[in-house]
């Protein structure tokens, strides 16, 4: 009878394991892939024809593509921006530490210092305030970090561990994150020295190409380990020491690449590229930075699915504001600044276009504008969600999203509550092949002022400097080249008001972001 009840109460706690077990596992793994700098024009989903983009392609092709999607106008409040669920017009709840306080020599490097200064002038986060990692720690995920990490443009490990990381590792300062051969990184909070890689400033290189330039780029002195090798080695370890079979918890890893942000910088160029005639060497290289980030999207697919992974594992690509140029060649192509002819545009009557500007690569697809305005080409991005089985492949939506929807989306998908307090708003059930409740617009900061988009297409801009609205609509007017003002003036007094209330009743808010931390000077150095 003894014997009986023990195998009974085995049988028991077996069946209890193997439940707990089974639950403890159904949680699908995330990878979330943030790019820098990357206009959807560069993708040859979107129509590139210099080169291809097979790897990003495929996630496409094998999920949904968002074609409707908005990031922010540069790269530090946009990562506050992806991290927090909140959109960036506010009235400033981030603290923009000023970068370049990591760029010394790794022994005058003094974190615990420089961590001391950030965290004095730094907005703290909030009392139980939740972040993007915080979503999934709530439903019993590991967390982790790669590449260009958090949102001031200096950080501290005591910031990063706030927002509910339990692993990092990339760069500190943003300011470093410009030369792509880092002398030392960082992993949890300690200095990790890169061997073979001397320049202390990480070998910056310069966006304007000269025979000079190009020469200072192939000079390979101290730059052996390429930092987009570094970052992708420690995350391949990273799954293989978190792999859900072995630890029954699954993970969420953000991977924030420094590519292809400028200056132009990479070890070779791509065999896609290199023979091509219609192309000038820079121009060869900056396509060869997109072909490394696509190579590495590939290696994340490849382990996950060598490892047996990929059937539960979510995969997003997306990137944090428009396209760039950094492939600035007299005649060629300029900046967003600056014609052809040497004139300035005024960010009103004119703007860049990639057609009257010598982007050979129409990396803003089309559109109007690059990084830092608040015209479509810099603030619109690629999106792409993959989850083998569960969203539909090759799917598109032409729903309005912004990349601070992810938070309650990813809560959503893996079981979470939906956080009210945030301005991120869940389309978990358009990507499960139903329909969200969509948003009814969204806004977004630039450096010359903000705006705002309705899901019907209606667009507000507002410049800062010249106090200027522009009401544009764009089912009708992809490259925003038509005033409405005059004709819908009701239409710009109500989105007038909503962007004033989303500003925290002050356009300036919408404007770039000012620094709560300045580099220590020359003469503080010595001291």
């Amino acid at each position: 009878m003894k014997i009986f009840k023990l195998i009974i109460c085995l049988i028991l706690l077996t069946t209890t394991a193997i439940k707990a077990q089974k639950k403890k596992s159904t949680k699908p793994n995330i990878i979330l892939i943030y790019a820098d700098d990357m206009g959807r024009g560069m993708l040859s989903n979107y129509g590139q024809k210099y080169f291809t983009t097979p790897n990003i392609d495929r996630l496409a092709d094998q999920g949904m593509r968002f074609n409707h999607v908005y990031g922010c106008n540069f790269c530090a409040p946009a990562r506050a921006s992806l991290i927090s669920g909140m959109h960036d017009a506010h009235l400033q709840p981030w603290s923009f530490t000023q970068g370049g306080v990591y760029m010394k020599p790794a022994n005058e490097i003094n974190v615990a210092e420089l961590s001391k200064k950030i965290d004095k002038v730094s907005i703290p986060a909030g009392e139980n305030e939740v972040f993007l990692a915080t979503v999934a720690k709530n439903e019993g995920y590991v967390t982790a970090e790669f590449g260009k990490l958090e949102w001031g443009f200096a950080t501290s490990p005591e910031r990063i561990k706030s927002h509910d990381w339990d692993y990092h590792f990339g760069y500190y300062d943003h300011r470093r994150c410009h030369g792509f051969y880092p002398p030392f990184l960082f992993e949890n909070g300690n200095l990790i020295e890169i061997p073979g890689n001397t320049h202390v400033d990480c070998g910056v290189t310069f966006s304007r190409e000269s025979p000079e330039n190009y020469k200072k780029r192939w000079d390979m002195t101290g730059k052996e380990k390429y930092s987009e090798y570094v970052f992708m080695e420690k995350a391949l370890k990273f799954i293989d020491e978190n792999n859900p079979k072995i630890t029954n918890k699954p993970f969420f890893m953000y991977y924030s690449s420094q590519l292809p942000h400028g200056p132009v910088s990479v070890p070779e160029v791509d065999a896609e590229l290199k023979n091509n005639p219609d192309l000038t060497e820079i121009e060869k290289e900056f396509g060869t930075m997109v072909k490394i980030l696509d190579n590495s999207v590939g290696k994340l697919y490849n382990h996950l699915d060598k490892l047996g992974l990929l059937e539960n594992t979510i995969i997003i690509f997306t990137g944090d504001n428009g396209h760039e140029v950094p492939t600035l060649q007299t005649g060629r192509t300029e900046d967003g600044k600056r014609m052809l002819n040497g004139g300035k545009f005024d960010n009103v009557k004119t703007k860049f276009y990639s057609d009257i500007n010598g982007d050979v690569f129409d990396g803003n697809n089309g559109m109007a504008g690059l990084k830092r305005a608040s015209w479509e080409g810099g603030v619109r991005v690629p999106l792409y969600w993959f989850w083998k089985g569960k969203i539909a492949a090759g799917t598109e939506s032409n729903q309005l999203v912004a990349n601070y929807d992810i938070l309650n989306t990813l809560s959503e998908l893996i079981g979470g509550k939906n956080y009210h307090e945030k301005d991120s708003k869940s389309y978990s059930k358009t990507l499960l092949g139903s329909k969200s409740d969509e948003r009814d617009y969204t806004v977004f900061s630039s450096k010359t002022g903000p705006g705002i988009v309705t899901k019907e297409g209606w667009k507000l801009r507002y410049e800062n400097k010249k106090k200027v609205f522009q009401l544009y609509y764009l089912p009708k007017d992809y490259r925003e080249e038509n005033v409405l003002n005059e004709k819908y003036p009701n239409k710009v007094k109500e989105l007038k008001a909503i962007l004033l209330k989303e500003c925290d009743g002050d356009l300036d808010n919408g404007g770039y972001p000012t620094f709560s931390f300045a580099v220590p000077s020359t003469k503080e150095k010595k001291h």
